[in-house]
C-alpha cells in the first residue's frame, strides 16, 4: 500500500468525491481520501492522502487556505454562486470602488457566518444541500469564522477580483453574499480558486491525467510527499531503545525517557521516530502531568521488526 500526500489541482467539472475515485483506479488501493470539499465549479488545490496518510485528513481540513476568488454584485443566487437559481437582481451603477473596497474590507477579521443550504453541513444526519434540493430550508446557526486578509486584486464593477486567506469552515461564496448584503445590492459568487491550504500550493499541484502519466511512466513516488514532512514545524525525537515499547503502543513517556533534552513547553508537540528512522506518531507534552501524550499515531505495529 502507498502513503503520503498528493497535491492534486482539482479541475472544474469533479467533485472531491470523483478525484478521490478516479485516484483509486490509478494507484489501486481503496485507502484514500481528501482534506476538504471543494464545490464541482471550483478548481485549485485539494490534498489527497493515501494509506496511512488517511489520519491526515481531519488535521489539513483545519488549516488555514486562501481562495481567489470573482464576486459579481447585484446578483443574488439560492446556491450563493453563479449556478444557481436567481432570486434577486440589482443595479449597481450608484456603487464606486471606493465604496466597495471599504466594505470588502471590513471583513477582515473574525465575524459571524451562517453556512449556505447548499452545503455538505449535516443536520440530523442529512446534508443541507439534500435538503435543500427537496425545498427545505431550515435555520442555521452562525459560526465565528475568520478573514485572515483580503487583497482586491482586479475591480470592474459589478465584477471583484480577489484574494482571500482564512481559517476553517470558510464559505467563500458566503462571504461574497454577505458583502452584497452589506452593500445592498447583493451579491453572489462567480469564479472560485483554491491557491493554498496550508504548505500546499497550487503551482505544485498536479491534475489526475498528470499524475496518471506519471504513474504509467512508474514515478509516483517522485509525486508522494511522506507524512512526516506535514510536520516539519515539530521537533523530531527519539526514545531509548527500552522505551520504545511505549510509543509503539500509544503509551505516555517521560522526558527522561528521551534520548536528548528537549526544550519542555505546554502544548509542545513532538515526531517521534524509532531507531529505524520510522516516523511513528505525534505527541504532545502536558507540562502539568509533565508526559508527553499520544496526538495521533502514524505506526503500524504490523511494521514493527
Amino acid at each position: 500500500m502507498i502513503h503520503g500526500v498528493i497535491n492534486i489541482n482539482k479541475e472544474k467539472g469533479y467533485t472531491s468525491h470523483d478525484v478521490v475515485a478516479k485516484l483509486r483506479g490509478i494507484v489501486g488501493q481503496k485507502k484514500i481520501g481528501h482534506t476538504g470539499t471543494l464545490d464541482p465549479d471550483a478548481t485549485g488545490v485539494l490534498p489527497v492522502c493515501l494509506g496511512k496518510a488517511t489520519k491526515l485528513c481531519d488535521m489539513l481540513t483545519d488549516k488555514n487556505k486562501t481562495y481567489e476568488t470573482v464576486m459579481l454584485l447585484g446578483k443574488v443566487t439560492d446556491t450563493q454562486d453563479i449556478s444557481g437559481e436567481v432570486l434577486a437582481e440589482a443595479k449597481t451603477d450608484c456603487l464606486t470602488e471606493e465604496a466597495v473596497a471599504d466594505v470588502v474590507m471590513s471583513f477582515v477579521g473574525d465575524y459571524m457566518q451562517v453556512p449556505p443550504m447548499y452545503s455538505a453541513l449535516k443536520v440530523n444526519g442529512k446534508k443541507l444541500y439534500e435538503l435543500a434540493r427537496e425545498g427545505i430550508e431550515i435555520e442555521r446557526k452562525a459560526r465565528p469564522v475568520t478573514i485572515l486578509d483580503i487583497q482586491i486584486k482586479e475591480m470592474n464593477l459589478p465584477r471583484v477580483r480577489m484574494e482571500v486567506s482564512c481559517s476553517k469552515g470558510t464559505y467563500i461564496r458566503t462571504l461574497c453574499h454577505d458583502i452584497g448584503e452589506r452593500l445592498g445590492c447583493g451579491a453572489c459568487m462567480e469564479e472560485l480558486i483554491r491557491t493554498r491550504v496550508s504548505s500546499f500550493e497550487r503551482k505544485d499541484s498536479l491534475t489526475i491525467s498528470q499524475v496518471q502519466e506519471l504513474k504509467d511512466c512508474g514515478r509516483l513516488e517522485e509525486i508522494l510527499i511522506p507524512i512526516d514532512k506535514m510536520f516539519l514545524e515539530y521537533e523530531a525525537v527519539s526514545l531509548k531503545d527500552e522505551y520504545m515499547s511505549f510509543v509503539y503502543n500509544g503509551n505516555v513517556f517521560f522526558p527522561k525517557h528521551l534520548n536528548k533534552f528537549v526544550e519542555l513547553v505546554d502544548g509542545k508537540m513532538v515526531r517521534v521516530y524509532d531507531r529505524q528512522e520510522r516516523f511513528i506518531a505525534i505527541y504532545k507534552f502536558n507540562k502539568e502531568k509533565y508526559l508527553f501524550k499520544i496526538e495521533k499515531m502514524f505506526f503500524d505495529k504490523n511494521e514493527q521488526d
